[in-house]
């Protein structure tokens, strides 16, 4: 569900009296900014809403697909060729015989308000500004992948995720307000986060000195972020052998689970211990 979530800026006027000058202080009209919003409070489990969803994980390699209620996720190859209009083609001929009324994308990319707004890195261009409606004939909602898989595995309180893949994917969850980030380009030593943390840090480094980064990467996230649990997701997390201190491992099926609750009742939902679904 998307909600404004206010800024107030508290501004000083000056006000004159026959006593004199004094200065009061006024909050102008609030600077909306947008994020989507989950509650933290806890609802039952039968109160949620009983939507057919089937969510879509995009990435650089393959696109996997789960609908609710489905055992086993399906997936096919994408590619630098990988149009919208041929991953659209291609989920609706491998989701045959699911049903489905609404439909979640992870999308590998920035997304604003629901709308990609940049063309991706490994596949084709034509995302931008793509009626995803229109094509699937249904409802959709738009992620990024990242945040998706951090919906996915949120428990409550203040989250940060990390994605450790062919780049470094990223987003924070703070009592319930996704925030995708792009911690990937932040500085970092002689680069940014992703040249030492991602894949070409991994190949360029070593495993050994690669290990190292990430976890002093992630010891100043953590100073800067104060989160009350950290997820470290993607291919590469099973690298890491021992994990950092307050971390745990999350998986990439997970993204489904975000999928799925990225069309909940927002008066119902909670955020139980998360199980994988069954692959």
């Amino acid at each position: 569900m998307l909600v404004t979530r206010m800024e107030h800026r508290v501004v000083k006027r000056n006000r004159y009296s026959d006593r004199g000058q004094t200065a009061q202080r006024y909050a102008p009209e609030p600077v909306a900014r947008f994020a989507y919003k989950l509650p933290i409070h806890r609802q039952p489990q039968t109160a949620r809403l009983a939507l057919k969803v089937l969510a879509i994980d995009v990435g650089g390699t393959h696109v996997k697909i789960l609908a609710s209620g489905a055992r086993g996720r399906r997936k096919f190859s994408s590619g630098p060729e990988m149009t919208p209009r041929k991953m659209v083609r291609g989920v609706k001929d491998l989701a045959m015989g699911w049903e489905y009324e609404v439909v979640s994308v992870g999308y590998p990319g920035r997304v604003v308000r629901g709308h990609i707004a940049t063309e991706p890195h490994n596949l084709a261009p034509g995302w931008v500004g793509f009626d995803f409606a229109a094509a699937f004939g249904c409802p959709v909602k738009i992620m990024n992948d990242a945040a998706m898989q951090a919906l996915g595995s949120y428990q409550g309180g203040v989250m940060l995720f990390l994605g450790l893949g062919t780049g470094l994917g990223s987003a924070v969850i703070a009592e319930g307000v996704v925030v995708p980030t792009e911690i990937a380009h932040l500085p970092y030593k002689k680069s940014t986060y992703e040249d030492y943390l991602g894949l070409r840090g991994l190949e360029r480094l070593g495993k050994k000195k690669w290990r190292k980064n990430v976890k002093s990467g992630i010891a100043r996230l953590i100073c800067a972020i104060h989160p009350d649990d950290v997820v470290i997701g993607g291919g590469n997390a099973a690298k890491l052998g021992d994990l950092p201190p307050g971390c745990r491992t999350g998986d990439n099926t997970l993204a489904f689970v975000g999928g799925f609750r990225m069309w909940e009742d927002a008066q119902s939902r909670e955020y139980p211990p998360v199980v994988k679904p069954s692959t």
